[in-house]
């Protein structure tokens, strides 16, 4: 009896053994087998922000842990395609993802808090790149604009650029930039922003100086970005030649107006992150495509003029 139990017991925990690989033999192998998901993208024809960004796909299939097959269409064409012709093309790239129950699932929570909508075809998933191309909109020709937050050292560092470029004489003919900024502003609340109450009192005067001193806007930008977070901001207008007392008694009517109008303009393109640039009222920008624009090459944060100079990090607020 007891050889009989012993050898059950043997047989017991061969079976064991060998089931255990056989287990993990099948579950590589469905590991091996992605289900795939399959992309949609539509291209803007003329700018290359408006392109796919490989990245962003392959993070979004990462989080649908299934395997990208990624289908390139240009704006000229979804109007051939009935499934394509009535979507949301305000912004390019327009990533859309052939929707399955398993699909949805995943992304169910992104289209509950609205940040995925979806159709009878697609999963749609609007705005996902930092750079892109807004659709119908204009602005100046060869214009440049810079969003930033006074007090974010990422903006600061763009406004020096270009300020270095300023007396390099790297600025060509036609191009020219401007300084925006970003800001919230709602009716309860006044104005919020991201390095508190001192950063958009900062813009107040900045946006004043641009409009009542626009020849020492940028001496005022040198000299203030020195020590961009100390309070002697009339220490700096002094020194680049600008009336202290004049720019402080618009303050609380039109330069309050003022700073409304630049919520409102950042608000209208989306923009939250310092720097964040525009070219020509329609082309969205990071540090690297903005330098990558003709005319426009000072912007790159690694390409300093001064020999040995450290590698600067591009980054935003």
């Amino acid at each position: 009896m007891k050889k009989i139990l012993v050898l059950m017991l043997v047989c017991a925990v061969a079976g064991i053994a060998f089931a255990a690989p056989a287990k993990k033999a099948a579950k590589s192998a469905k590991e091996a087998v992605k289900e795939k998901a399959e992309f949609v993208i539509v291209e803007s024809d003329e700018y290359n922000a408006g392109k796919e960004d490989a990245l962003l796909t392959a993070g979004i299939a990462q989080f649908l842990d299934m395997e990208p097959v990624v289908t390139k269409v240009s704006y000229k064409e979804v109007s051939a395609d009935p499934k394509l012709a009535n979507l949301d093309y305000s912004f390019l790239p327009l990533y859309l993802i052939k929707k399955t129950d398993n699909i949805r699932t995943k992304l169910e929570k992104h289209i509950q808090y609205g940040y995925a909508q979806e159709n009878d075809d697609f999963i749609i998933l609007p705005r996902q790149t930092r750079q892109g191309v807004y659709n119908g909109k204009t602005g100046e020709d060869g214009v440049m604009e810079i969003f930033v937050m006074s007090q974010c050292p990422y903006g600061v560092m763009a406004e020096n650029l270009v300020i270095q470029a300023q007396k390099e004489g790297k600025i060509p003919e036609g191009k020219e930039v401007k300084v925006r900024y970003i800001v919230n502003y709602d009716e309860a609340n006044g104005f919020s922003s991201l390095h508190g109450p001192a950063e958009w009192e900062e813009n107040v005067r900045q946006l004043l100086i641009a409009k009542y001193y626009p020849k020492k806007f940028w001496k005022y930008l040198e000299i203030r970005n020195k020590d961009y977070r100390s309070s002697r901001w009339d220490k700096a207008m002094e020194e680049a030649g600008i009336n202290s007392k004049k720019i402080m008694k618009k303050f609380d009517k039109e330069g309050i107006e003022l700073l409304k109008e630049e919520a409102k303009y950042s608000e209208q393109y989306g923009v939250s992150a310092s720097p964040t640039f525009l070219f020509e009222g329609k082309v969205q920008l990071d540090f690297g495509s903005a330098s990558e624009m003709e005319g426009f090459s000072f912007l790159n944060p690694n390409a300093s003029s001064q020999p040995g100079a450290p590698e600067v990090p591009a980054g935003s607020c």
